[in-house]
């Protein structure tokens, strides 16, 4: 649970422990003396608006089984690698297809949707601007499929911009797991605290801050109801100058 007072300057996270809420002051948690070596990036919701489409194609995928795309469904699959994403699906909704179906039947959809409606968030320009500027090693880590990463981010010009992605398919565990974040820090030859990790759902949330880096949660309207317990803070958006800060 993510209560959040004016401009944003305090947050209470309710830990998942049951130990109670955490507090989180905002004014003070980006001035922790941290020296950022590298940057991890999520994808979908976070560099992507893919969380958008993806949506949208899981109603359609649903609506021509007579079947409504469910809230608390979409919730849990949000951040999971695509086998047990669609996994949830099918077990939710009593589906008679396997995961590989779906996925080829929702690639084939959103296929077609790339090519008009693919944009970036919020602040990504900007803080690539500012990881250049550093010479920061930088890298997308994802529990999207290697093919899918490389054609969404190559279209928008976010590719080119990286040393490297990392998908679901090359680590023994996806998200929420530490593993890919792990073999990202591995691949930046950086300690893994200080390696920033960018994330916008629970589940990458906790993939990161189990790895032991650290971690700044970036929710959308997708995720924001989730936790992000273990989070140094959590940001509106890449345009928060808190992140910013951690350049300097």
């Amino acid at each position: 649970m993510v209560e959040q007072g004016s401009k944003g300057n305090r947050q209470v996270l309710k830990s998942e422990e049951g130990q109670g809420d955490k507090a989180i002051d905002n004014a003070t948690s980006s001035k922790q003396p941290i020296k950022i070596q590298a940057v991890a990036f999520d994808m979908d919701g976070l560099l992507l608006n893919t969380e958008d489409l993806y949506e949208e194609v899981t109603h359609a995928l649903l609506a021509k089984r007579g079947k409504v795309f469910k809230e608390e469904v979409r919730r849990r699959m949000i951040g999971l690698p695509a086998p047990k994403a669609y996994q949830v699906l099918i077990e939710s909704e009593s589906l008679e297809e396997t995961w590989e179906q779906l996925h080829l039947e929702t690639e084939q959809v959103f296929e077609r949707m790339l090519e008009e409606r693919l944009e970036t968030m919020p602040g990504v320009q900007r803080i690539f601007e500012a990881i250049n500027q550093r010479g920061l090693p930088r890298c997308v880590a994802t529990s999207s499929t290697r093919g899918f990463a490389h054609k969404a981010l190559a279209k928008v010009g976010i590719l080119e911009q990286l040393d490297f992605v990392v998908t679901a398919e090359e680590v023994a565990r996806g998200k929420p797991y530490p593993d890919i974040y792990v073999e990202a820090a591995k691949r930046m030859q950086s300690p893994i605290e200080r390696m920033l990790v960018l994330e916008d759902s629970e589940t990458g949330t906790k993939a990161g801050v189990s790895a032991g880096a650290y971690v700044i949660s970036v929710p959308n309207r997708h995720t924001n109801q989730g936790s992000f317990h273990g989070a140094k803070w959590i940001a509106d958006s890449l345009m928060d100058d808190r992140i910013y800060e951690l350049f300097e």
